[in-house]
């Protein structure tokens, strides 16, 4: 069968297996990797890394976190209104990380996931040639303005970030075999900067600064291994955070992204907002994602789907099928839906 939708990321279950089961497994012969859903902390995305990371950081001091909720803590925020800020203490030139490899969660989650999903492909539960899909946020998303809103503090952070992260994928790497796994890198801030969004940052030298990150850490995946591309309009405090009036930014970023992450990208995943306007999609002809196959996020509100579906196909004769995210922030009683609108949005493609 041909590889023509994917999952972005999350999907709100307990447990890896749940997702595996009950979402990955009636799509799985139609993905190219699966996602073990970003279940716990991760589900609301860049979240953890603040309370988890950042509070316990000796050289930060938080500003704001998230209102108590009945007179209890509370980790996620409800809106940008109410997420996490912080700021460097005074006298620190240079932030970083300690417990190298290990800080940031990700390599953990991902070592005990692939455990899972490899005991379910060796039973024959999931087909022999699907991957186990890792999605880390970029550094720019999680060391991002709306977080440190002290000017001077990003470049302070974003150096030592950056090795966390590098230092996660390499345990990553180390201990997941190279042809069983796909990297995602997951972009949110960058779509904003792409198109204006980020105050006091130079349009000039928006490519610079956002391709930067890949062009250093997209080199240690192994050439074995997928890589593919997540580009988010946002969603906290509901999707869209920020709805652009065309694709234009969406495509420049994507096409930075293929030429200088100095490695084969397998994939670039572009949201699509509820339009069907040629004005909105014909940015979509100016695509270069040299080889990278794209999978266009339009799997919402399926009354309309035909329609975009058409508009898209005016200027990009092929593509797959997505969400515009992942489904982290939807209840789980709304999963079956969501998995019937995949399917859907297949069968209305023709794949």
């Amino acid at each position: 069968m041909s590889k023509d939708l994917m999952l972005v990321g999350s999907v709100p279950y307990e447990t890896a297996e749940q997702v595996f089961e009950n979402f990955g497994k009636p799509l799985a012969n139609n993905l190219i990797s699966l996602p073990d859903g970003e279940i716990g902390p991760r589900l609301h995305w860049i979240s953890k890394v603040h309370y988890q990371v950042f509070a316990g950081h000796p050289e930060f001091e938080a500003l704001r976190h998230p209102a108590y909720e009945d007179g209890a803590e509370r980790l996620n925020p409800r809106g940008p209104g109410d997420s996490w800020l912080f700021k460097v203490k005074e006298g620190v030139d240079r932030v970083r990380f300690g417990h190298s490899g290990w800080r940031l969660g990700y390599a953990r989650d991902a070592i005990s996931s692939y455990f899972v999903f490899k005991t379910m492909r060796d039973r024959g539960d999931l087909p022999a040639d699907l991957r186990f899909q890792v999605s880390i946020p970029s550094v720019n998303s999680v060391v991002a303005p709306r977080v440190f809103i002290k000017p001077g503090d990003l470049k302070k952070i974003r150096p030592g970030y950056e090795d966390a992260v590098s230092t996660e994928l390499n345990t990553i790497v180390d201990r997941i075999p190279a042809e069983d796994l796909a990297i995602q890198w997951d972009c949110a801030t960058e779509l904003q900067d792409a198109y204006g969004g980020l105050e006091g940052h130079d349009p000039e030298t928006v490519i610079e600064r956002n391709v930067a990150q890949f062009r250093r850490l997209c080199p240690e995946i192994p050439e074995q291994a997928a890589l593919g591309f997540h580009l988010c309009f946002g969603t906290l405090g509901g999707w869209p955070r920020f709805a652009p009036d065309d694709l234009g930014g969406v495509v420049r970023m994507a096409n930075a992204f293929a030429e200088h992450s100095g490695r084969r990208v397998d994939w670039l995943h572009i949201p699509v907002l509820d339009r069907s306007d040629d004005a909105y999609f014909e940015a979509l002809a100016d695509l270069e994602p040299r080889g990278a196959k794209i999978y266009l996020g339009m799997i919402h509100n399926m009354d309309r789907f035909a329609k975009r579906h058409a508009a898209a196909k005016k200027y990009l004769s092929e593509f797959g099928l997505a969400a515009y995210c992942g489904l982290g922030r939807e209840s789980p009683s709304e999963l079956p839906v969501r998995l019937e609108e995949h399917l859907k949005a297949a069968e209305i493609a023709g794949f």
